[in-house]
This record gives C-alpha cells, structure tokens and sequence, in this order.
C-alpha cells in the first residue's frame, strides 16, 4: 500500500491516491472491527502505529518533524473516505486526537518542545489529546478555572477538565490554564501548556457515553501537577487566541467528517433499499422511498459543495488578511459547521426509518452513526454557539 508520505504534490491523482489508501485502511483497518471495539470501550493503540505507517497520521505537519505537509484538499481526502468507509466516529476522533492536540505546539510552541512531543506521536507511539472544556463551563472558554501557577522552574496546575477525547491513554495532553493573577476572569490570563501523561497528580476517569464508544473519553483531575516551564506553549496569557485559531480548523474537519458520515448513512440505506422486498418490489421501487433517498442527496450535494468552496479559500490564503484570521471565514466556517452536522442528523435518522427494524439493531453504520449525531453538533462548539458567532463575525 503506498503511503501518504510519498505523495509530495497535491494534483488530482495525488488527491485520488490518498483518498483510496484512506478507503481500503477504513474498509480493511476500521470497519470489520469496529463493533468489537465499541464493545471493548477502545481500539488497540496497534492502529496509532498502522495509521502512522501508512503516512496518515503525519499529513499536514512538517517533514522536519515526521510529517507530510498538505493543502487542505489533501486533508479532505483523507478525513471523507475514513467517515464514510470506517462509519466510526469514535475511532476517528481518538486516532487523529493529536490533529487538535497538536496544532497549538506545532504553531506556538517552542522547538525544543515541538521536538519532543510532535515526533513520536505521529509515528505512533505516543497519543495526543487536547483538554479544554471544565464542568460547568461547556462553550465558555474564558470561564475556564483550571491554573497554573508558577514556582520556580515549574508551574503547578490544579483543577478538572471534562469530555476529553484520548484523555484515558494520551501521553501528551495540551491543557488551557489560567495563569493570571488569582481572581482573573474572562479571556486575559489564559495560557497553553503540555500536560505529560505520566505527569504525578494527575487522574483520569472513563466516561460512558451515548455513542462514540471506543473513544476513551475522559474526566481529567489536576491535583497539584508540577510541570517544567518549558512545557508552556508560546507566551502567558496568549492562550485564548490560540484555542480560538484551533477551533476553526476543528470545526472543519468536523464538517468533512459529518459529511463523510451522511454519505455512509446514504450508502447503506440505498444498498437496504435495493435488496429489501416489499410488496413484491425492491424498497426502492417506491416512491416514498426514492423521495426519502433524493432528500438525502441533495442534503449530501449541498454539504459537499460548502466544503469545497471553503477547501479552496483556504488553500488560496482567503482565509487570512494581515495574519490574522479573517471574520468572514470564521462565520462560514461555523455555519458549515452546523449545516454538515444537521446534513449528518437528517441523513442517520432517513437511513434508520429505511432500514426499519434492522435500523434499530447494533451492527448496522446507520444505528452507530445516529447514535453519534449529537456529539458531532455539540463538540467543536454548539449549534447555538456557531450561529451566534457567526451572526456576530458578520456584523449583526
């Protein structure tokens, strides 16, 4: 199987070559796996190193540290496939934690810490995770309590962090902290700092979930972890624009996933549909059944063309003016947001009604893909957190 790291341009064979390795990974890796893994609450960390071999683990990061670097489309074409073909959320999002666990380092960090850390994750053998959200908090970011506070050479963090993908088995956990004076509120005096997993204090509990089940989601404790200073990403207090600049790439390769995930709930739901008899007719030679499958498509079409018109703002610099990122891209890239998970909510929920009985029963992409449809419209930011920032990026 040739390996993504040996695609060094970005044509439309290089696209085609890397969205056929994702496929057969998904349908020879993933998918006749994933009920076991469901049931066991994770995946074998064998497939960290299977994926990094492969070169897929590496796209979008620099080849000084291991990596392959990729226009946008490039990443589109290995987030669809794995969607569509491995139809597991869970196992997508564990397995590419490190793609918003490591974008801070990579960006901010210092080269000493992004040798360190960068490395060995995308050949596999550590795993990173991203820890933002506390109890109580949700999509308050500037709310958060977690501190740090410096002593020395070290800085020592107490507080909790929850819902965090990766967080029982990630070796290297990207934590936003408040280090401001004691008291602080709101966005100033958030920093980023890398937690080591093995890190004295810290703790871990698994959370059961409503879907995403060999994901290992967790509740994180800090209990007085002394960390060395030179595990602070960039500089104190510039944290918030660091955790605002990585939800954009998020909710993006979000929007790709769910789209990746309506097209499995289609694919499913059409091949039911044709072998199905009913009343002496494939399901599909009636009506109501074509209409329910063109709804879905055009769904499907609508959510496609969104992305591929942001896909090629980004990879033309239209999403940055000045450096900074633009306001108009933000809103469009929450609205994208919204739109694919709501494509994804309407596609699982067709598919589930066409399978009928069989719709209900474990196994089938289209159950375990309902079952993930909210995490997907929650993560990354809230429906009514992404529509309210939007309306607020564009003017009103």
């Amino acid at each position: 199987m040739t390996g993504a790291a040996t695609l060094g341009r970005t044509d439309d064979a290089d696209v085609r070559d890397l969205a056929d390795l994702a496929k057969r990974f998904a349908l020879e890796d993933i998918a006749p796996n994933v009920s076991r893994w469901d049931d066991a609450g994770e995946f074998p960390r064998a497939l960290y190193v299977r994926a990094a071999a492969l070169g897929l683990t590496g796209l979008g990061y620099p080849e000084e540290l291991g990596g392959t670097p990729a226009t946008q489309r490039m990443r589109n074409a290995l987030t669809l496939p794995l969607a569509r073909y491995g139809a597991s959320g869970g196992v997508f999002a564990s397995l590419f934690s490190h793609n918003i666990g490591l974008p801070p380092v990579l960006k901010h960090g210092s080269m000493l810490l992004r040798q360190q850390v960068i490395p060995p994750v995308l050949r596999g053998e550590k795993i990173a995770a991203l820890a933002i959200t506390e109890p109580g908090g949700g999509s308050d970011v500037a709310a958060l309590r977690t501190t740090a506070r410096r002593n020395g050479d070290d800085y020592i963090i107490n507080g909790e962090k929850v819902f965090i993908t990766s967080g029982m088995r990630a070796d290297f956990i990207t934590v936003a902290v408040r280090t401001g004076e004691a008291g602080s509120k709101g966005a100033s005096g958030i920093s980023m700092i890398v937690v080591p997993g093995d890190s004295a204090g810290l703790s871990r509990s698994r959370l059961e979930k409503m879907g995403w089940w060999c994901s290992d989601t967790a509740h994180l404790r800090f209990d007085n972890v002394r960390v060395p200073a030179r595990f602070l990403v960039g500089e104190e207090g510039a944290g918030f624009r660091m955790i605002m600049g990585n939800f954009n790439g998020e909710r993006l390769a979000m929007s790709v996933g769910a789209l990746g995930f309506s097209q499995a709930c289609f694919d499913e739901a059409l091949d039911w549909a044709r072998q199905r008899k009913t009343f002496g007719q494939p399901l599909v030679g009636h009506q109501v059944i074509r209409h329910k499958l063109a709804d879905m498509q055009m769904r499907i079409a609508s959510t496609q063309a969104w992305v591929d018109a942001l896909t090629a703002r980004a990879d033309a610099g239209d999403d940055v003016a000045g450096g900074q990122t633009t306001a108009d891209w933000v809103a469009h890239v929450c609205l994208l947001k919204n739109h694919a998970t709501q494509t994804m909510q309407f596609c699982a929920d067709q598919a589930v009604q066409i399978l009928g009985g069989m719709g209900f029963m474990r196994g089938t992409r289209s159950e375990r893909i309902y079952r993930e449809v909210k995490v997907m419209m929650i993560g990354g930011g809230a429906e009514e957190i992404m529509k309210d920032l939007a309306a607020r990026q564009m003017g009103f």
